[in-house]
């Protein structure tokens, strides 16, 4: 992609974004929900034409994808018949045919499972079933949105093995920072007025990267206010002992990751109430709570990492 962007109407969610993705990287999309992921997503694989700028795709794309709608399964439909179409004991996976027994054994199923209904699965079970789906095709790019929605810890041990596994190219979006550093080469994340960033490394490099570049904005402020304000008075004030952050800062840095943790959790929840498509026709009331409870949650969220991100950036500014 080269100098891509895309808005709608007076909001731009995208701007000037290159980015080089090669075969075998394993790229990540963050953001909160309405940064435009979805949007960059698409335009990175070719399903949405940006605005301005270009988008080469590789020869020979073929792309297999497993989104957060994750698509309908007839309940009384066995694993076999789901997985093979209906067509015998037998299924192609990647060009190569394979039993669908020994298929399934891939993504932790028993053999006595190949006859079970799909409505007798567990939320985990669902989700490696899609996945044997959605892998089974013949695929160069693995197109994953939020993924990690609902598993277990089961399945999302597998997914990391899947992901580090295939042969072809990954970029996945996805809220879960421990899944993202242990799955992804590089992170792509919003800045702010469509302006988009990739980082090298896992959500955890990205954070430290992002901190130290506002750290690097801050020290060069501070020295040119400083100067500014008194050169002469600054050279010769002796040099009084290091700072440390005061104790409310220290408790406030060392507890905002467990408050992150569970609101982190409960936004999961909240998604995955509104993710039931039954959900609004049988309570609409309800509904809007959830989602006003959602916004809130997120607003919560953001402010929460932000606090923590200033806090560790004025410790590392203490430090030296």
């Amino acid at each position: 992609a080269k100098g891509i962007d895309k808005s709608f109407g007076d909001l731009t969610v995208v701007k000037g974004f290159s980015t080089r993705i090669q075969r075998g990287d394993r790229v990540g999309l963050v953001g909160p929900n309405g940064a435009g992921k979805t949007t960059l997503l698409k335009m990175l694989t070719g399903e949405l034409a940006p605005d301005a700028g270009s988008v080469r795709l590789g020869v020979n794309l073929e792309i297999a994808t497993l989104d957060q709608k994750r698509e309908a399964v007839d309940p009384a439909e066995t694993l076999a018949h789901y997985l093979t179409d209906g067509r015998g004991e037998n299924l192609l996976v990647n060009g190569e045919q394979r039993h669908v027994v020994s298929y399934m054994k891939d993504f932790l199923f028993k053999p006595e499972q190949a006859r079970t209904p799909v409505r007798e699965l567990s939320g985990g079970e669902r989700a490696r079933l899609l996945l044997a789906r959605v892998l089974a095709r013949p695929a160069n790019l693995l197109v994953l949105d939020e993924p990690t929605n609902d598993l277990d810890m089961e399945t999302l041990e597998l997914l990391q093995e899947l992901v580090a596994g295939f042969s072809g190219t990954v970029i996945l979006v996805s809220h879960d920072r421990d899944f993202l550093d242990r799955t992804v080469t590089s992170v792509i994340a919003p800045e702010g007025n469509g302006r988009w960033i990739e980082y090298a490394g896992g959500y955890s490099d990205m954070l430290a990267q992002r901190g130290g570049s506002k750290l690097e904005d801050r020290k060069a402020r501070s020295k040119a206010e400083a100067a500014e304000a008194s050169p002469k008075a600054e050279q010769a004030a002796p040099k009084g002992p290091a700072k440390k952050l005061s104790f409310k800062q220290k408790f406030a840095l060392d507890s905002l990751p467990k408050k992150i943790e569970a609101v982190t959790a409960s936004i999961a929840r909240l998604e995955n109430n509104i993710a039931d498509p039954a959900f609004y026709e049988r309570d609409p009331v309800s509904f809007q709570k959830t989602i006003a409870a959602l916004d809130k949650e997120r607003t919560t969220l953001a402010a929460l990492e932000e606090e923590w991100l200033e806090l560790e950036i004025l410790r590392e500014e203490m430090e030296g």
